[in-house]
């Protein structure tokens, strides 16, 4: 007997009953990964830190904190994060119409979404530009209660909404579209209100994708460039956005200058949406989804 159980072979732990993978072994893509990231990402991001060198920090604190680059930086970040918080209220309203209902043009309103898209920013700046001018088809509604939107701050808000909406919708559809409705319906059943459906049963599932949606509303926002020069105006201190000073700090040759701003950018974009991310993984922990 106790030959027997010597002879008997040890269980295989669950590890060892692993099947090969079809693909690439994880040495392949990791390194794959790695290269193709410091190739795109990585060395293109440490040549700008690697730029600002050139500059003592005095130097490099006189010129971000100017008062045309501190303008342009506060515009385009405010500017870019009222944007994304609009979106993702809208955004929000809209998904819920699209997933919860049907009516008329539904498919036809689902496509509209993606327009901004598909859209050359050039075109999306000509056509708001056109539209809120004080002779356009809305601005001349507007001018009579003194509300001017073209050439104003509040253009450039207008360009960050278009552009940045589909990334809150397309973000956000498919998680309440996987969200079943009868989960709201048995809540309702058991005595919850409609303010607690939407607290204890619809935002716990769909917060982590609100985050993101916003996440990617507000990273968007902040680069863009196209749509916002043509409605802007471009004042300097009133309605110049920070890519706009760059691309004019390079054309005077002023290059130091310009990768001056850009490293604040890029520094404020990274500090904001790490936080976006740390917020998001909270909300998925708390609610126990991953």
């Amino acid at each position: 007997m106790a030959s027997g159980e010597a002879a008997r072979p040890a269980a295989a732990s669950p590890h060892s009953r692993r099947h090969p993978s079809v693909i690439p072994g994880f040495g392949i893509t990791l390194g794959l990964t790695l290269t193709w990231l410091a190739l795109i990402v990585l060395i293109p991001l440490g040549g700008l830190f690697l730029k600002t060198t050139e500059l003592s920090f005095d130097q490099f604190w006189s010129i971000v904190t100017s008062r045309r680059a501190f303008n342009a930086l506060q515009i385009s970040f405010g500017l870019s994060l009222a944007a994304a918080a609009i979106n993702l209220v809208f955004g929000t309203l809209i998904v819920w119409a699209l997933v919860r209902y049907e009516f008329p043009f539904k498919r036809v309103l689902d496509a509209i979404i993606d327009i901004p898209f598909a859209l050359p920013t050039a075109v999306a700046g000509i056509a708001l530009t056109t539209l809120f001018a004080e002779n356009g088809w809305l601005g001349g509604l507007l001018v009579p209660f003194g509300i001017k939107v073209a050439f104003t701050p509040l253009g450039i808000l207008m360009a960050l909404i278009f552009i940045g909406l589909p990334f809150v919708v397309r973000t956000v559809q498919p998680v309440l579209l996987d969200l079943d409705a009868e989960l709201e319906e048995a809540a309702a059943t058991l005595g919850a209100n409609r303010w607690q459906v939407i607290t204890k049963v619809i935002l716990p599932v769909i917060g982590p994708a609100l985050l993101t949606g916003f996440a990617l509303a507000f990273a968007r926002a902040v680069g863009e460039y196209g749509s916002v020069i043509f409605i802007a105006g471009n004042l300097p201190n009133i309605s110049e956005i920070a890519p706009l000073l760059i691309v004019i700090r390079l054309e005077e040759f002023k290059y130091a200058d310009a990768t001056a701003i850009a490293v604040v950018m890029l520094l404020a974009s990274f500090v904001l949406l790490f936080a976006i991310n740390r917020l998001q993984r909270w909300s998925e922990v708390r609610t126990g989804r991953i």
